[in-house]
């Protein structure tokens, strides 16, 4: 078997390369080379300078990847691509080509996973302190070459090991999934993910929980982050060494578990979920007039709202509705604003509240009709949901129009009163993002 073992450098956040270092292995000596500095036509940070000591001047004349990526095509060519955590240069190198309109795809081997394996009871398998730990001398550390060049002895090393062939025909098996895991992650622990609703943590070395997910099939779901070839998935999965899990039964307890999960542990990578979701409140005021009028504003700016959404457009909509259902003014419901009177292009149904043809006392009837039926029609909902197992159901609690969290119960129990599930209810906060996942499901939230 051929092999081809490869080092990147790259410009880090773009993650277009600024290096590239493949030596060719035949499975006892290198019989082919190919290094070259790349330019990655986008700009390289002073932090990876410091790093690689590649500067921007340095590949300034140096080929752009399209220049060499037939050199690249053909060395690689029939061979089985290594590296030390294969994931990141593999996927790396096939954006490249991808950008090019260029497929590439090739057998790949880790050299971390590898050391696992065949070399256990490393404090460290990062190159740097595994190459130290076995007397391999590293030159020119963080640069292609240098990297390259100490990963083919290391390899050398790896196969020298009792069991490596057997090892190396196992991780090369195409349904091993040896190439595909994160080098740090242990096989055993991604196998023992279910095929299950649930939400799933991904940790650092230290335990810390970096990640938290959502997932109708967790190990699916889990899977998908490793073959991602985006800079967040990239990095995320660099950096996890231990996958932890909880099963819920149904997505939706899922959903309201992840929502919970990420505002307890505010992990790195789920910045997006993290942010605060916009709401705007429908709310009441009576004018000088005596006028009942309804608006809408940002929900942190309205302390008793009549009614909750998460979208200017839901907010117009709804009020529309009202008008329309309650013959109220367009005007006094501030769809049209800086008007005397209203000349809605849809609602004609206005009694003339705004001509001063109806008196405040009986248009503000209709409006307080239209705020009790919203309002004040909030019932104790339950939700029945899938259970985790067979025998075993999964409830969401809404009392009142408020979440109060979900539970899980054996079918055998005999509940006769909605207070009977507070035995089994896991209590949860309410808020936005909650309202905004039950909404769909629970239509007075």
């Amino acid at each position: 078997m051929i092999y081809t073992i490869i080092d990147v450098e790259t410009t880090g956040q773009s993650n277009r390369i600024t290096e590239i270092s493949v030596f060719k292995y035949n499975g006892e000596t290198v019989v082919d080379e190919f290094t070259s500095l790349v330019n990655p036509e986008s700009f390289i940070p002073t932090h990876i300078t410091a790093l690689t000591g590649i500067d921007n001047g340095l590949v300034a004349d140096a080929p752009i990847f399209e220049d060499i990526a037939q050199d690249i095509l053909n060395i690689t060519e029939d061979t089985t691509f290594v590296a030390h955590n294969v994931n990141f240069d593999y996927n790396i190198i096939k954006g490249e080509f991808k950008r090019l309109d260029i497929e590439f795809t090739r057998k790949k081997l880790c050299t971390v996973r590898l050391s696992r394996r065949l070399l256990p009871g490393h404090r460290s398998y990062s190159l740097g302190k595994l190459c130290k730990a076995l007397s391999i001398d590293l030159v020119d550390r963080h640069r292609a070459r240098g990297d390259a060049q100490a990963t083919v002895i290391l390899f050398q090393l790896l196969q020298q090991q009792p069991n490596a062939t057997e090892v190396f025909k196992e991780f090369l098996n195409k349904n091993s999934r040896e190439a595909t895991l994160p080098p740090n992650l242990p096989k055993q622990t991604f196998n023992a993910l279910p095929h299950a609703a649930g939400i799933y943590y991904f940790k650092d070395k230290k335990g810390k929980v970096i990640y938290v997910g959502k997932a109708k099939d967790l190990k699916k779901r889990v899977l998908s982050h490793f073959y991602s070839k985006t800079k967040k998935s990239l990095e995320m999965v660099r950096e996890t060494r231990d996958i932890d899990f909880e099963i819920s039964g149904s997505e939706l307890v899922a959903l309201l578990m992840e929502d919970a999960a990420i505002k307890h542990h505010f992990p790195n990578y789920n910045k997006v979920a993290k942010r605060t979701v916009q709401s705007y409140a429908i709310f009441s005021y009576e004018d000088r007039k005596g006028i009942l009028h309804l608006a809408s504003n940002k929900g942190r700016l309205v302390p008793n709202p009549i009614i909750t959404f998460y979208n200017v457009r839901d907010v117009r909509l709804f009020l529309e509705k009202l008008c329309a259902k309650y013959n109220l003014c367009p005007k006094y419901c501030h769809l049209q604003e800086s008007v005397s009177e209203c000349s809605h292009f849809s609602i004609k149904n206005c009694k003339g509240i705004c001509r001063d043809e109806e008196t405040a006392e009986n248009y503000n009837k209709r409006v307080l009709e239209a705020i009790y039926n919203i309002s004040d029609h909030k019932e104790d909902i339950i939700l029945k949901e899938k259970g985790r197992h067979a025998n075993e159901e999964a409830f969401v609690m809404v009392k009142n129009g408020e979440y109060l969290g979900y539970g899980f119960i054996d079918k055998e129990e005999q509940i006769s009163h909605i207070d009977d599930l507070n035995a089994f209810l896991i209590p949860q906060k309410n808020s936005v993002d909650i309202q905004k996942i039950l909404r769909p499901r629970v239509s007075n939230l």
